[in-house]
């Protein structure tokens, strides 16, 4: 798979930018409004009890703030975050350990949580639920298991997958939040405050087509504006207008929708090869030489959810909003 300008997954170049844009509190968290008022009420309530917060689990796409949301609920808490990504622990005394080194009400962060292993995640269960873990020392008729205490923590968990989260897990969380994607509008301010952070100066209506393009994902609308700061910088006086924003971006070949070549080439492939459909989605992957898994994991879902594609019983088809995009005129149905 070609790396994609407009991906939403996290990369390296994302990490400088991220760090020192993110917010630290929650007054300054812009968007997710539902989401942002119930955790300051959970929080507030925690702290009068001076309890830990309950286990809360983030959902959603990529890209919307997941681990921001989980340092603010440490900052607000006034405890240590402590980070961590389900993949990366292969076995349960690993947990064990991670979870034996945490202070009293300590957030611990796990990242792509569904994709922890069943015998890690067998040790998270009596730890979430009574703060105790079991420990099975010496092997053989020999063994032995001590029961250790745990300090009180606050397990946040985040995944974009939460169907892959097996139910024990999921049950024994208190506080399940699921993420949006954000409005064009929420996307021009924090567009707007990454600027000032970075000591840009944008124009609205700059700030505005850049929310547009930016596909309702925070991480893509600082990733573009880092690459509209450079044309800005190079080819005008420095100032991210709508013109720069335009210019930059029809060079990135990301469109009025957001849309790159590959999700282009997808619904042209589907019009003008298969008529707009149905077809089978292993038959367009073929077409495009393209993983099917790949086809319907990491680019069918942006163009379902705005009304492109459509995944019927017979196959994929063509919107007529995708028609219309593309100056065509719609076929009777």
């Amino acid at each position: 798979m070609e790396k994609r300008r407009i991906s939403t997954e996290f990369t390296r170049e994302d990490e400088p930018i991220e760090t020192s844009l993110r917010p630290q509190h929650l007054e300054d968290y812009v968007g997710q409004k539902k989401v942002k008022d119930n955790l300051k009420i959970y929080i507030e309530a925690a702290r009068q009890r001076k309890e830990p917060l309950d286990h809360v689990l983030l959902y959603g796409p990529p890209g919307l703030g997941k681990t921001t949301l989980a340092g603010i609920i440490a900052n607000e808490m006034g405890v240590n975050l402590k980070v961590t990504a389900g993949p990366a622990i292969e076995k349960p005394g690993e947990m064990a350990a991670i979870l034996n080194n945490l202070q009293e009400g300590d957030v611990l962060f796990v990242d792509e949580i569904h994709r922890l292993n069943r015998q890690v995640e067998e040790v998270l269960y009596p730890a979430m639920e009574d703060f105790v873990i079991d420990v099975v020392i010496g092997k053989g008729s020999s063994a032995r298991s001590i029961r250790l205490e745990l300090p009180r923590f606050t397990l946040v968990g985040a995944t974009t997958r939460a169907g892959m989260l097996s139910a024990p897990l999921r049950d024994r969380f208190g506080v399940v939040n699921r993420l949006e994607f954000y409005t064009p509008e929420e996307l021009t301010t924090i567009i707007r405050h990454s600027a000032e952070r970075l000591g840009v100066e944008v124009e609205e209506e700059g700030a505005r087509e850049l929310a547009r393009r930016s596909r309702g994902t925070p991480r893509l609308a600082n990733r573009l504006l880092k690459r509209v700061r450079d044309f800005a910088q190079i080819k005008y006086d420095g100032r991210i207008t709508r013109e720069v924003t335009e210019f930059a971006l029809n060079l990135l070949e990301v469109d009025k929708l957001g849309l790159d070549n590959t999700d282009r080439r997808i619904i042209t492939t589907l019009i003008h090869n298969f008529g707009g459909g149905p077809v089978g989605v292993e038959t367009l992957a073929v077409s495009l030489g393209e993983d099917a898994g790949t086809l319907e994991d990491v680019y069918e879902p942006y163009l379902v959810q705005n009304g492109l594609l459509l995944r019927t019983p017979r196959g994929r088809m063509a919107s007529d909003t995708a028609y219309h995009h593309f100056g065509l005129q719609p076929p009777e149905r």
